[in-house]
């Protein structure tokens, strides 16, 4: 652990935290009737998009899914924009057009959240084929969930990945769950991740819930494909803690045993347990990062709150025809 800056232990925090409190704070205002369409939380697979998105520059592109505000906020998106935009307001990323499911912020390499599920994966690689046309040293990254992995697009981007060597890292988030459908009674393998193989692909496990091996998995990962190699293959073990949905009855499974796996495997509560056990950071230090997420928060509130809604004649702007 020594070969970790403080300054890299507090950003792999503030990041965590600030994803777990802007989730928990828009589930509660959903629940209030403020916030329309549908909201689908990250709660509980934080340390994945922070153990990537924090070796990334604004240069580096990310696509990513229908659950996706986690991924924006760790990738550096504004959180006053982020949260403006899941109220509807025409100060949100995407002028309140968007809503939860479909947040982008090109200016930090944001492509997009994705009501498509596996909708992303051609765009990220499309993304990859202009930085290695452009020759630059970059990569992108494309976020999916184990569902996403039996979608045809998840075929195409990998087989032409493989193909054309593209700077591309496909990072599987297994929570687990498809949907209301657990991911072995519709998935051929125990590890998504033994696709790769078929396309010639280097491929990692790691422990999504542990920041630690997210981080060092994907470092391996990000050398890999920097250096010319081709794409590559990250699967995150996790598991998803919330519904589908806010809103969802989940009638699949039961209470006790979501309680009893995040109570064992919260990404944030081991984070906390490791660097205060081992003193590399201390209870007023961690403090000082919630306090200063809490007041983000609040602002980024105030901000939608007191924002205006798109007029409806605006409703065909921004449009390619």
């Amino acid at each position: 652990m020594l070969k970790y800056s403080k300054d890299l232990l507090k950003t792999f925090y503030y990041k965590m935290y600030k994803i777990r409190r802007f989730e928990e704070t828009v589930e509660k205002y959903f629940l209030d009737g403020e916030i329309p369409g549908f909201i689908h939380l990250y709660i509980g697979e934080e340390a994945i998009a922070t153990g990537v998105c924090t070796l990334l520059d604004k240069n580096d592109y990310i696509a990513s899914t229908h659950r996706g505000h986690g991924h924006t906020i760790a990738k550096g998106a504004d959180l006053n924009r982020v949260m403006a935009e899941i109220f509807g307001k025409k100060t949100g990323s995407c002028k309140g057009k968007g809503g939860s499911m479909h947040i982008a912020d090109f200016s930090v390499g944001m492509l997009g959240a994705n009501g498509v599920v596996g909708g992303g994966y051609n765009l990220a690689a499309g993304a990859a084929l202009a930085i290695k046309k452009q020759k630059r040293n970059n990569v992108s990254v494309v976020f999916f969930g184990d569902g996403a992995s039996n979608r045809g697009t998840f075929h195409e981007a990998m087989n032409l990945a493989s193909v054309w060597k593209l700077p591309l890292i496909f990072v599987c988030e297994n929570n687990q769950w498809a949907s209301t459908t657990p991911y072995r009674t519709s998935t051929s393998v125990e590890d998504i991740s033994l696709r790769a193989i078929g396309y010639n692909m280097e491929r990692k496990i790691v422990d999504g819930n542990d920041v630690f091996d997210v981080y060092e998995g994907f470092k391996e990962a990000l050398n890999y494909v920097k250096s010319g190699k081709g794409p590559y293959f990250i699967e995150a073990k996790t598991y998803r803690i919330k519904g589908h949905f806010v809103g969802d009855p989940e009638l699949y499974r039961t209470k006790e045993e979501v309680q009893k796996v995040f109570r064992e495997n919260d990404p944030i509560k081991r984070f906390e347990e490791k660097v205060l056990g081992e003193n590399l950071l201390d209870e007023v230090e961690l403090k000082e990062i919630k306090d200063r997420v809490e007041i983000e928060i609040e602002e980024a509130l105030k901000f939608a709150f007191e924002s205006e809604y798109p007029e409806p004649h605006e409703l065909y702007e921004d449009l390619y025809v």
